[in-house]
């Protein structure tokens, strides 16, 4: 409390009691945290197993069991199954991820540093936002001569808005200190774009980036249920066609690892770049 504090602060700040300190959580368990989060998981796969065994109406899904999948898992890395489906899948996600980013960037920068380009181009875009991306699918299939740059197309088209909203919001955030310092030193607007807007907006554009890499995630399987025959989701397809349970048990297990394992990689990016100006 402060001596020019009034009368009705003081009555807020006794009503609140003494500041609340956050808990403080053990190196030990915070590591173990997210070993915690994933062993809660398996067991609940586990229970979710033994219901499928015991009860007879679900027998026929028995393969999706941690048994059955888990050993059909083993044999999809074993066989180099699993890598030949991943390849194609991997290869799309960084085309449509990289369409993305040079579309969405750019014009994240844009509504970020323009007051009016952004009243103009708030409203098309976020109506375009709402949109699925699968509902883009019969336009994809009929403009683009080859399914591949279908799929492309419909990753590109749910990936970039996450790039593009944060990169808008971490421009708008940007310190004009910085700026007003570098027009000081001479810089013109692309000078300052390059060297102070850029660097210090890069972490919210890889976390839009990985935002982004969710949702393409997501959109990628069903968008390879189009003509390809290769990718994670014609293997979802086939193997739901085949009634083979624990092997689609077991790629959605890879789909889950190979996704997790991407965005923390992201993850660690982001958490790295944050920008502190030299002075």
């Amino acid at each position: 409390m402060t001596g020019s504090a009034t009368p009705a602060a003081l009555a807020v700040e006794v009503a609140a009691g003494p500041p609340r300190r956050p808990a403080r959580i053990g190196p030990a368990l915070d590591r173990m945290a997210p070993l915690l989060g994933l062993t809660g998981l398996g067991l609940v796969w586990f229970v979710a197993g033994l219901v499928l065994k015991s009860v007879p109406a679900y027998s026929a899904f028995a393969g999706f069991a941690p048994g059955p999948a888990l050993a059909s898992f083993a044999d999809l890395l074993s066989s180099g199954e699993a890598w030949r489906a991943t390849t194609p899948s991997l290869a799309r996600i960084g085309q449509g991820l990289a369409v993305a980013f040079g579309l969405g960037a750019p014009l994240g920068l844009l509504m970020g540093s323009s007051p009016l380009s952004e009243r103009i181009l708030q409203p098309p875009f976020q109506l375009l936002r709402m949109i699925s991306p699968l509902a883009w699918m019969p336009v994809a299939v009929l403009a683009f001569p080859s399914w591949d740059g279908a799929i492309v197309f419909l990753i590109a088209v749910a990936a970039i808005w996450p790039i593009l909203f944060a990169t808008a919001a971490g421009v708008k955030r940007v310190d004009p200190v910085w700026l007003a310092m570098a027009r000081n030193l001479g810089a013109g607007r692309l000078a300052a774009l390059r060297a102070v807007v850029v660097p210090a907006v890069l972490q919210d554009i890889l976390t839009g980036l990985r935002l982004a890499l969710g949702v393409a995630w997501i959109v990628l399987v069903p968008a390879e249920y189009l003509g390809v025959t290769s990718g994670l989701g014609y293997a979802i397809n086939d193997a739901r066609d085949t009634l083979s349970y624990d092997r689609l048990a077991a790629l959605v297990l890879l789909i889950g690892l190979i996704g997790y394992a991407l965005d923390s990689l992201l993850g660690r990016l982001a958490a790295r770049a944050r920008w502190i100006p030299a002075t």
